[in-house]
This record gives C-alpha cells, sequence and structure tokens, in this order.
C-alpha cells in the first residue's frame, strides 16, 4: 500500500531563491525562514522508500545534509538518510566489520550513543546550574521563578 510521507531535508548552507525554485520544478517544498531547512511529501511503500525516492529527486539540486522522516515510526524513531562520502563509508564498513554488525546498525547504534550522550551531558548541566541556585535560593524561590518564566514563554491553552 503506498502512503504519503513527511520528510525533512536539512541543507548544509542556506539555498539561494533561484535552487529553491528550480528544485520546485521537481518536488513541492515549505522552507523555513533561514532556507536551511525544507518539508516535503512523499508517496511511497516505506519510510525508507520515501527517503530514497526524494534523495534522488533532489541530489545535485540542494545542498542536501540530512533527509529525515518528521513523524517516529512505532519505536519512536525518525528514519535518517545520510550521505557519508566515500571514505567516511569505507571507515564505517571497516569498524561495522570489525564490531560483527551490519553498517546501518553499527552507524545506528552510535548515532544513539552519541545522542544519549548528549541529553546526559545536557541533564549534568542542568542539574549543577539547579544545584547553584539552591545554594543561594530557596526551593520556593527557585520553583516559583521556574514556573513564572515557564508560564510566560509557553502560556496555557485557552479551555
Amino acid at each position: 500500500m503506498t502512503r504519503h510521507y513527511a520528510i525533512e531535508i536539512t541543507l548544509t548552507r542556506p539555498v539561494s531563491l533561484g535552487e529553491l525554485c528550480r528544485a520546485r520544478k521537481h518536488v513541492a517544498l515549505a522552507e523555513n525562514a533561514d532556507r536551511t531547512r525544507l518539508m516535503s511529501v512523499q508517496r511511497s511503500k516505506s519510510p525508507a522508500g520515501a527517503l530514497h525516492r526524494m534523495r534522488r529527486r533532489l541530489d545535485g539540486r540542494l545542498p542536501i545534509d540530512v533527509l529525515a522522516t518528521h513523524y517516529p515510526d512505532r519505536s519512536g524513531h525518525l528514519l535518517l538518510n545520510v550521505d557519508l562520502g566515500r571514505t567516511a563509508t569505507r571507515a564505517v564498513r571497516r569498524e561495522a566489520q570489525a564490531h560483527g554488525q551490519r553498517p546501518r546498525e553499527f552507524l545506528g547504534r552510535r548515532l544513539a550513543e552519541a545522542v544519549e550522550r548528549s541529553q546526559q551531558e545536557r541533564r549534568g548541566r542542568l542539574t549543577a546550574h539547579l544545584e547553584s541556585l539552591l545554594h543561594q535560593h530557596t526551593r520556593e524561590e527557585v520553583l516559583s521563578c521556574a514556573a513564572s518564566l515557564l508560564s510566560h514563554r509557553h502560556p496555557p491553552a485557552a479551555p
């Protein structure tokens, strides 16, 4: 069964209006304000097929860095399509073989580990900042200030 998949396109640099216009002759695209990220919809039987087809349609027309499914799958994962280049591809294949894995699995695992490390580092920095605040202020003051700040930045939705 053929479905439509939302695809997010991350570019290596902002595209010119001319490049965007030429690409739109082949694919319907919506761009963000600085034209470094685009959105599109692609018909395909699978998310991987949609990313592959989009890459084929846009390669050479836009400076594509990463293609990604916009919505997570049932496991909560986004599917990425990255063109690493020959040298990086060879290195990934070598490392994957050394670890007894397929390149796709190896790269996916390494990416997941990097994301987890980044999240842990961010949590650690936030915890350190909060602990520093708690040395100077009461819990109530910190909580009240945080709640006030959050409610002003993101007011609650009207019922």
